[in-house]
């Protein structure tokens, strides 16, 4: 949610932020500004609504601001409607905060997240004679900034963290001060924040993209920390403000990996990328040693010991990560013997649920900074249960604060839908399913060879998979007007079903719901009209048939019928209207096959509707407040 970026160097400063705020358009916005300083000068700040290439034409591309420091903000609507007075940055004073030009206040910010005592720190603030222009709850924290700034005369670091020990809530917090040109003073808690230093310039940005063109060498600064950064330096404090050092992490990926690469849209870039990034992180789990191949998590310190101590797992996650946990809940039980249970995590934090003391929690997050996940994990911490994630970003908040991190190697995904980062989390939640139930004793050495074989022919499946694109890309021109849309499927079927509705309602805006197809006749059939489009996912043999009936009673009701299934099961044709047919994989995975043609409808529905594929409308892609 929301993109801040900063620069301090020896380089014109506009230009530069409104570059790296264009490689964080993906995260969502409906208004963005600027703040530049051109030495003592004051800050000029420009801000408007809409796209950035409204504030782009009203800056010339960033040429019509001076200054070699600035802070840049692409805001996402929480508090307050989007509007020039409500956009980033944020100032200090007593001014209007609509529009343009210099402003003499003595603070100057931007935010991500949500300050959730802010009522209650603004009347403090009016009472000490501050005024307000807008309705955000970050003026409140621009403000408070420069209450503690004055009353203690410390310096900005003793400010912000006078500051930060009285909000509640999460923040991503940039500042410049009025008598510290040429500086920016930054403080985290749960947004996501990097700073990146070459030889001669300092970059700060919530999220890695925004800086790549500039450097790979970045840290990430800690929760409730602080730091200040300046032309070739970057200091970080805590909280009693003693100095505090960090390491610097290489991003291995280029910034090439973050760029459209010839196809009109990320979302089918990272559509057609699945093949090789599955493969990236089947190699990092599956190591040969000229034998035989083997499952290793030597890499994030799971071991046999820490498996055999396991007698529950609970999955918490949102959104497509939560779909996963769906499948994962599946074949884990099938292959360890191990009860599963599968929890939205916005629901796990505030459950009043007593938790097996010998359970492991897996936390399943993109970006790693999943509000409602890094609390359900904490929670599980709290509890003193073993916690383990899988995420795609490296050093983010949930990395680092599980016990066990197992990463996938997604690389940067760009677009709002998910759709390569999914296909790496089931990758991971299979490997660890087959681990376990070796470990556990369930599976011998024989079917363990087998399971590790069909993993590994799954990218090459996703390949023959992306074959079949032009068949769907004309059925889903038949169904760009369609007004409701149903999935139907049993078991692991109907987990896939689940992300391949939540992919056709978040880009195409037509109302899609899954349905396990068992529950149909328990009122949902009711729905079903002349030409609804129902689509059903038929790869699991012992459930085909009673699933294939179950499209028959909509079918029978006047629904038009898309049917998934395996090569092979050309019977099909005789039920359904339209047949897709996926490469045979062991049943417990065939998820990462069966989810790219509902990836590509998805896909295909929103571009013959002409909407944007890649930043589908109210949505952003790491939702970092609850």
């Amino acid at each position: 949610m929301c993109g801040i970026v900063g620069y301090v160097g020896n380089k014109q400063a506009a230009p530069i932020l409104l570059e790296g705020l264009s490689k964080l358009e993906y995260r969502g916005y409906d208004s963005a500004g600027v703040a530049v300083r051109d030495g003592e000068k004051a800050a000029v700040v420009v801000k408007t609504t809409g796209r950035l290439k409204n504030l782009s034409e009203k800056i010339d591309n960033g040429k019509a601001l001076a200054g070699t420091c600035g802070i840049g903000h692409t805001r996402w609507a929480t508090h307050g409607v989007p509007s020039r007075e409500n956009a980033h940055p944020h100032v200090s004073g007593n001014c209007t905060g609509s529009g343009s030009g210099e402003v003499e206040s003595l603070v100057v910010g931007v935010h991500n997240g949500i300050i959730e005592n802010y009522q209650e720190l603004k009347a403090k603030m009016e009472r000490h004679g501050y005024v307000f222009y807008s309705q955000t709850d970050t003026e409140v924290l621009i403000k408070l900034v420069d209450y503690y700034y004055k009353k203690y005369q410390g310096g900005p670091i003793d400010a912000l963290a006078k500051t930060i020990v009285r909000v509640r809530g999460s923040y991503a917090l940039a500042v410049m001060f009025k008598d510290h040109p040429g500086k920016i003073f930054a403080a985290r808690k749960d947004s996501p924040m990097i700073i990146g230093k070459n030889d001669s310039e300092v970059f700060l940005a919530s999220d890695v993209p925004a800086i790549l063109n500039h450097t790979r060498d970045v840290y990430y600064i800690g929760n409730l920390e602080m730091a200040e950064l300046s032309p070739k330096e970057v200091s970080f404090y805590n909280l009693d403000g003693d100095k505090v050092q960090k390491e610097v992490t290489t991003i291995e990926w280029d910034a090439e990996a973050a760029e459209k690469g010839g196809f009109e849209h990320f979302m089918m870039k990272e559509i057609h990328e699945q093949p090789k990034v599955t493969m990236d992180t089947l190699k990092k789990y599956i190591k040969d040693d000229g034998k035989k191949k083997h499952i290793d998590f030597s890499d994030f310190g799971l071991t046999k010991e820490d498996i055999e101590g396991f007698s529950q797992i609970y999955i918490a996650a949102c959104g497509s990560a939560w779909h996963v946990g769906m499948q994962a809940q599946y074949v884990m039980e099938e292959l360890t013997d191990i009860p599963v249970r599968v929890e939205l995590a916005s629901e796990f934090r505030y459950r009043k649920n007593k938790l097996n003391k010998n359970a492991l929690v897996i936390v399943i997050s993109q970006s790693g900074e999943t509000a409602d996940s890094l609390a359900a994990l904490r929670l599980a911490k709290e509890n003193g249960i073993k916690t383990l994630s899988i995420v795609n970003v490296v050093g983010s908040s949930i990395a680092r604060e599980t016990d066990y991190c197992m990463y996938t190697v997604a690389g940067p995904e760009i677009s709002v839908a998910t759709t390569k980062a999914y296909s790496c989390q089931l990758i991971c939640a299979f490997l660890l399913a087959v681990e376990m139930g070796k470990v556990k004793g369930l599976i011998d050495d024989k079917k363990y060879a087998y399971y590790i074989e069909e993993l590994l022919s799954i990218p090459s499946k996703i390949e023959a998979c992306l074959e079949n694109k032009e068949r769907i890309q004309w059925f889903a021109s038949k169904y760009s007007n369609a007004r409701d849309i149903f999935f139907i499927g049993r078991g692991i079927d109907y987990a896939i079903c689940l992300e391949g509705s939540l992919k056709m309602k978040e880009i195409s805006y037509i109302h899609s719901e899954a349905y396990a197809a068992g529950e149909l006749k328990h009122g949902t059939i009711s729905l079903i009209e002349d030409g609804t489009l129902v689509v059903g996912s038929l790869t699991q043999a012992d459930l085909y048939e009673k699933t294939l009936s179950n499209m028959m009673e909509c079918k029978s009701r006047g629904a038009y019928l898309m049917g998934i299934t395996t090569f092979g099961k050309y019977d099909v044709e005789d039920s359904v209207n339209f047949a897709v047919y996926i490469p045979k994989v062991d049943e417990h995975f065939v998820g990462n096959l069966a989810i790219i043609p509902l990836q590509l409808l998805g896909y295909y529905i929103s571009v013959s509707r002409g909407l944007d594929v890649d930043k589908p409308r109210n949505l952003a892609k790491s939702v970092t407040v609850e």
